[in-house]
Parts: C-alpha cells; sequence; structure tokens
C-alpha cells in the first residue's frame, strides 16, 4: 500500500514563480493556485518542490514555505524578467538545470504536475529522460484565448500543438470547470484523461472581516456603494466593459457610487498601457471622481477591500475558472460575472451573484444596479456565496482530491520509486 506520507511531488510553474508577491509582473492566479495547492500538499504529507524560472538574478535560488514545501528558481535564460510568449525557447535548458538539481539533491520526482502551456512542454521534454506520472493544469486555453485576442501572437501555433499533445500525452489533465473539459473536448481532442477539480481558496483568510469593520479601516463611508474590480490590466479582463457600465449605472445619481479598480503592477511593465487606456475612458466617461486605482492589492488587504465592496465585478471576455470569483464569495460579497467558462461554474445566477453577456455594458449594468438597489438580497446572495466555497473550493479539499489522484495514478505505475 502507497503511503502518501513518503512521496515527492514536482509541481513545474515556469513563467508563474510561486514565491513571487501576487500583483507583481506575471504573478496572479496561477501562481496563487500552484503556491496554496503546494502548501496544503505538503499539509497531507507529501514533499512538494515547486520549480519555477528564476526572473531576477538577486532571488534567492530556493524558498521555504512550510515543512515539506519549497519553491526552486532554476536559471533557463537570462535571470531577468522575460514575457511569458517568449520563455518557450528556454524549455530544454529548464528541463537540464531540474535533472541537475535533481542530481545535486539525490532526489527523484515520480509525480510532475505541469501548469500552463510552457510547462506542460517541460515535462513531456523531462519525460524523454526520466520515468515520471505527468499530470496538467492549463489555467488558460489557447484555442478559447485566441478567440478573444488580437494580435495573435507569433509563438500560437507553438502553443496550439503543444497544448494538443499533452492533452494525449499525460496521464491525466485537471480541468478547473466543465466548461473548460467541455473546451478541450470540443476545441482540441476527443483523446485523453480529463478529471475535474476546481481551484481553491483559503477560507480561513478570506471571510474573517465584516463589512463594516472593512469600510471603517478602507475610510469608505457606511452608506456608499461600491462596486469593485480585482485583476491584471490586460484587455481580455474586460475592465472596459466596467467602467462603462459604472458610467451608466443609476446609482450614480446618489452620489455615493464608489468604483475601484485593484490591481497591477509597477508603471513601465507589460500592463501599463492597459492600465493608461482604462484611465483615459474613465476620464472620458467623466468618472474620474467616483473611481479609485489603490494600484496592487496584496495578500494580507485583499480580505478587507472583497468585504467592503457592495459587489464584485469579474468582466473577463475569456476566464477558465476565476481565483478572485471566489476570494470575494468566500467574503461574503456576490459577484456579477461574464457568462464565460469557470464562471459558469463557480457563480450560481440568482443565488451567489449574477452573470451578464461578455463585453455587453448594458447587461453588467443592469446586474450591478440590481444588487446595489437591493441591500438585503445582495446580503442573502453573500452569505450563500459564503457556504457555497465553504462547501467546494477550500484548498484542504482541493489538494485532498489532488493527493487521491496522484496516488491512483502511481499506483498504476509500480515501476515508478517513489523517493
Amino acid at each position: 500500500m502507497f503511503l502518501k506520507q513518503t512521496g515527492r511531488i514536482a509541481l513545474i510553474s515556469c513563467h508563474g514563480d510561486p514565491a513571487a508577491e501576487i500583483g507583481k509582473e506575471e504573478a496572479g492566479g496561477q501562481n496563487v493556485y500552484v503556491r496554496q495547492v503546494g502548501e496544503a500538499l505538503a499539509g497531507l504529507g507529501w514533499q512538494v518542490d515547486m520549480f519555477t524560472r528564476k526572473a531576477d538574478a538577486n532571488q534567492p535560488k530556493i524558498v521555504e514555505h512550510a515543512k515539506g514545501c519549497r519553491t526552486i528558481r532554476l536559471t533557463a535564460g537570462p535571470e531577468t524578467f522575460v514575457p511569458r510568449d517568449e520563455i518557450y525557447g528556454f524549455v530544454p535548458e529548464f528541463v537540464q538545470a531540474l535533472q541537475h538539481f535533481q542530481q545535486e539533491e539525490g532526489i527523484q520526482h515520480p509525480i510532475v504536475h505541469t501548469n500552463y502551456w510552457i510547462s506542460a512542454a517541460i515535462g513531456m521534454e523531462l519525460k524523454r529522460y526520466q520515468p515520471i506520472v505527468q499530470l496538467h493544469t492549463y489555467h488558460s486555453l489557447g484555442a478559447v484565448k485566441y478567440q478573444n485576442v488580437s494580435p495573435i501572437p507569433m509563438v500560437a501555433g507553438t502553443r496550439l500543438e503543444v497544448e494538443k499533445t499533452v492533452l494525449k500525452t499525460a496521464e491525466r489533465i485537471i480541468a478547473t470547470s466543465p466548461q473548460e473539459k467541455e473546451h478541450m473536448r470540443s476545441l482540441m481532442s476527443p483523446h485523453g484523461a480529463i478529471d475535474i477539480i476546481p481551484c481553491g481558496t483559503d477560507i480561513e483568510h478570506f471571510g474573517t472581516v465584516s463589512k463594516a469593520e472593512a469600510r471603517h479601516a478602507l475610510g469608505i463611508a457606511p452608506d456608499e456603494k461600491v462596486v469593485l474590480y480585482v485583476g491584471r490590466f490586460d484587455p481580455r479582463k474586460g475592465i472596459e466593459t466596467l467602467v462603462r457600465a459604472v458610467a451608466q449605472s443609476n446609482a450614480k445619481e446618489s452620489g455615493k457610487l464608489r468604483l475601484i479598480i485593484g490591481g497591477g503592477s509597477r508603471p513601465g511593465h507589460s500592463d501599463g498601457a492597459e492600465r493608461d487606456r482604462i484611465e483615459a475612458i474613465v476620464e472620458e466617461l467623466e468618472i474620474t471622481d467616483l473611481t479609485h486605482f489603490p494600484g496592487r492589492l496584496g495578500r494580507e488587504v485583499l480580505p478587507t477591500y472583497y468585504a467592503a465592496a457592495d459587489v464584485v465585478v469579474v468582466p473577463s471576455h475569456y476566464e477558465p475558472f476565476g481565483l478572485v470569483t471566489i476570494e470575494a464569495m468566500a467574503c461574503h460579497t456576490p459577484v456579477v460575472g461574464s457568462s464565460v467558462g469557470g464562471l459558469l461554474y463557480t457563480v450560481a445566477p440568482e443565488e451567489t451573484g449574477l452573470l451578464a453577456p461578455p463585453k455587453d455594458v448594458n447587461a453588467f449594468q443592469i446586474a450591478i444596479d440590481r444588487i446595489l438597489d437591493n441591500p438585503e438580497w445582495a446580503a442573502k446572495l453573500g452569505q450563500n456565496a459564503r457556504s457555497r466555497v465553504e462547501a467546494q473550493f477550500s484548498w484542504q479539499g482541493v489538494a485532498q482530491q489532488l493527493s487521491d489522484l496522484y496516488i491512483q495514478l502511481l499506483n498504476q505505475e509500480p515501476d515508478l520509486k517513489l523517493a
């Protein structure tokens, strides 16, 4: 009988550093997923090594997060920031560095769980040199994403081929929602083994601050109507839709409406152009006085912002899962989201929030106003939202499902050693 306490796992997140400060360049939902899954798996007794690319020469090579869980930064290409679409060429170097680290430490990783398409390529390359069980989580599907972006990047063909290949060759694919699984089947391949295991959130961290306490801490009056966005500045995140919806909201007439657009990295980074564009639209619509850009919101302050809001809006054109959604719901705050991807799974319409077609300004305005105009109903939605997250989306529950799957797959591969 395999004992989970003796297993070692490699979580590979090449461009998304699990030890990075969330909100900085290339640090978002994937980083949170890998870090939280890693720590929760370590809590179940696994030895978890999270491999990422070193993007700064001054970064420590190894960061210890908890007993049995660490981030290992490997040198692959220059030790500086490289946009994710330009990292693929460093895949062979990353694999060599990973093998060298294993040799130095005298360890093996029979389970390799890759995250995002570049890491999928790393896992497939690693299979050429050592026996492993590969699991893969996409975080974003090129076949869906490229329907919503323009221009399509040069690397698109390579990405689509890698994503189709790993679907067929990995021992298991992890879809984070039924909708993501359907996209894999309809747009990529009928082949490959897929399990649905959602993303999670820290239900002890999110949901411990009351609305009154949160508003007092942030200097927000009790009678203000607060609409919140949290996330990257990226055209596919649909921030323009939100801004235009708020600009025509009925709540504007009260003089008590506040729009908070939280997130973004330092000026001059890759999301700077989109932030400049959104700020220009805010000025054009004459809602500068009611719109606030607090910048990056760190993990410690996020629960306060979520709890202070009347509604959190996730207006993405495409969202495989959407961690912001369940973080807000854990804080008893209803969500208005786009009727796409994983948001169809996390948001229960009329029970925990509302859904609207992506890019539909009028539909978002109506949904936002329904919640702002009915505070008692909004409170009920928030209570339901918290209950839904507790029941389905805790990191502990996600990690247990992954752990059970790892054990199942290892027991099917008796030749793999569990060192």
